[in-house]
């Protein structure tokens, strides 16, 4: 009968054991989830123990059904019946469950306060999922070979934010870093993040060794090493081995991404050299570096003509060529347009040629819809990108939809807080909303970041002239390095302090001196110093030459006195923007 079954259950203590084992188990499974990740025990093995746990339950039944713990030892069950001392009370299970059942909960509340510092933790600043890649150090013994760590380091932050649910922070920021002496908490604090990733490259014929270390910033401690020496031809698997090893050990997945070594679109070892070198040059941000990558982008196309990456990066290099060179601007200007359209049609998924051929669309072109929709195109295919993000939040901005561009200002900021372009984008927006003191406060923190960098003060003295104060908007104008914008500034300055004199010399000046290359500035001095004549005629040559500052007509405040005049309208639809924001 089914009550006598239960009796004996009870009577061969099945109960006891059952209650005895799911308690324990639960206390083990508790402890083995919490002290497993601590020594890096792969996901697998803790799934692996929970389910050998699980299984091993019918299998304890069962031995308490068959067998009998006795004074004498373990006896099988009809044995132990027919023993005279058989049933002495035992309450040893009872210590087991109590026991276990205080250790069960002690786990579970301390996991629970774990997971709560952790989050609190992440709402400070330092989320758990972050990382930044310092640069790699060459070790090859030869200077030359810098490039290729670099690149390397860079191909590594690409890899990794492909990386869902990681924060990744951007090349600006982590290559600060390069030969710091800066304890991994203050990197950690800095960055915003609480992993690093660093190493070193020894580049050697065909062969190439990288060491490579994941870091606990808060404390400093090595969370794992790993050393890749392979021949140069297996680099590109290298780089997703070392992306799969810091997602396994951030508990992390390469979810979404068809290639973790995102600029590794060619297979030849050949091109992605001379494209390492050419990007080495372009990273330098000066028209004889310009001029030497695009050299070196030409022999990466010559190797493989279908290089995506290689065209989108010359692109972008012929886009500045033509800014800093007035007088190669439609050469070059052309050159941009052929080859940022050549990365699409090569590389449709790719993210830095939907953004290279936005650049040129919106300022070559000044096809601001067509230029709009590929920055987005660029944006959605790389949301982690901070780049991506400053690109369309400049244009945002432009096209007066300030609120957003703000947004992706900031975001840039974030996945990059030490990117000096960045800051002074969000100044430059800031500005536009009138956040006077936020506009200032971005723009000092991008003079810090490069104190060296031209307009690196010129924020700051649109700041301090609309709030009237000429003596700090002097003081900044005279602070700025770049000899053109320093005219340009204290044109401003002196008009703010009623130095009529000084004002006047100053814009005389700029205008022999600096009329190619600033006349949009010049413009912006008439409008602010009220002579609306003046201010229109210098936006006619302006906007003859192509200057890409006209593009900020709508949002720009020291042209607020022309916006009545029916001239200023014109203007704008001649340009193509929206005639009111």
């Amino acid at each position: 009968k089914i009550d006598n079954f239960f009796a004996e259950l009870k009577r061969r203590n099945v109960y006891k054991v059952a209650v005895a084992y799911i308690v324990a188990g639960w206390a083990l499974a508790q402890g083995i989830a919490q002290v497993f990740p601590v020594f890096d025990i792969p996901n697998w093995a803790v799934r692996l123990m929970v389910l050998t746990i699980v299984i091993g339950f019918p299998i304890a039944l069962v031995i308490a059904w068959a067998f009998e713990l006795t004074p004498e030892g373990l006896k099988r069950t009809e044995a132990a019946d027919a023993a005279p001392s058989r049933r002495s009370k035992h309450h040893a299970w009872l210590y087991i469950v109590v026991i276990a059942g205080a250790i069960s909960i002690g786990l579970f509340f301390l996991g629970r306060y774990t997971a709560r510092n952790s989050s609190s933790g992440s709402s400070s600043g330092l989320p758990a999922k972050s990382i930044a890649v310092l640069p790699l150090l060459n070790e090859s013994g030869d200077p030359r070979d810098e490039y290729f760590s670099d690149g390397l380091s860079e191909e590594l932050i690409a890899a990794l934010s492909q990386i869902k649910e990681l924060k990744v922070v951007g090349r600006s920021s982590s290559f600060r870093f390069r030969d710091t002496k800066e304890e991994p908490k203050t990197i950690g604090e800095k960055l915003g993040v609480s992993t690093l990733l660093e190493g070193t490259v020894r580049k050697q014929g065909e062969r190439v060794r990288i060491v490579a270390e994941l870091i606990n910033a808060a404390d400093g401690i090595q969370l794992w090493s790993r050393t890749f020496e392979r021949e140069l031809k297996d680099i590109f698997a290298v780089q997703a081995e070392i992306a799969n090893a810091v997602a396994t050990s951030l508990e992390l997945t390469l979810r979404g991404a068809k290639d973790p070594a995102t600029n590794a679109s060619t297979k030849s070892v050949e091109a992605h050299n001379a494209y390492l070198q050419g990007h080495f040059y372009f990273v330098r941000r000066n028209l004889d570096d310009y001029r030497k990558a695009v050299g070196f982008f030409d022999q990466a196309i010559r190797i493989d003509p279908d290089y995506a990456l290689a065209y989108a990066e010359r692109s972008e290099a012929w886009t500045f060529i033509g800014d800093l060179a007035i007088g190669e601007k439609k050469d070059a200007w052309a050159a941009a347009k052929h080859d940022a359209e050549k990365a699409v049609e090569v590389g449709p998924n790719l993210a830095e040629a939907h953004a290279a051929l936005g650049w040129v669309r919106f300022f070559s072109e000044w096809k601001f819809s067509e230029g709009l929709a590929e920055l987005r195109r660029a944006n959605e295919l790389a949301p982690a990108n901070p780049t991506a993000n400053d690109l369309l939040a400049r244009v945002l901005v432009y096209v007066g939809q300030i609120q957003e561009a703000e947004k992706l200002a900031r975001q840039a900021i974030e996945l990059d807080p030490l990117a000096v372009v960045a800051r002074g984008n969000l100044a430059r927006i800031l500005l536009a909303e009138g956040k006077l003191d936020e506009a200032d406060a971005e723009a000092r923190k991008a003079a810090e970041l490069q104190p060296t960098g031209a307009a690196s003060h010129r924020w700051q003295v649109l700041v301090a002239i609309q709030r009237g104060d000429g003596e700090t908007a002097l003081r900044e104008a005279q602070l700025e390095p770049n000899e053109a914008y320093r005219r340009f500034e204290l044109a401003l300055a002196h008009y703010a302090r009623g130095d009529r004199p000084a004002a006047d010399a100053a814009l005389s000046e700029m205008i022999a001196r600096d009329r190619n290359l600033l006349a949009y500035q010049i413009a912006e001095v008439y409008a602010w110093r009220g002579e609306t004549d003046k201010a229109f005629e210098w936006l006619q040559i302006s906007f003859d030459n192509r200057d890409t500052g006209t593009l900020s007509l709508l949002i720009d405040p020291l042209m607020r006195s022309l916006r009545g005049d029916l001239r200023y309208k014109s203007m704008l639809e001649k340009i193509g923007l929206p005639t009111s924001l």
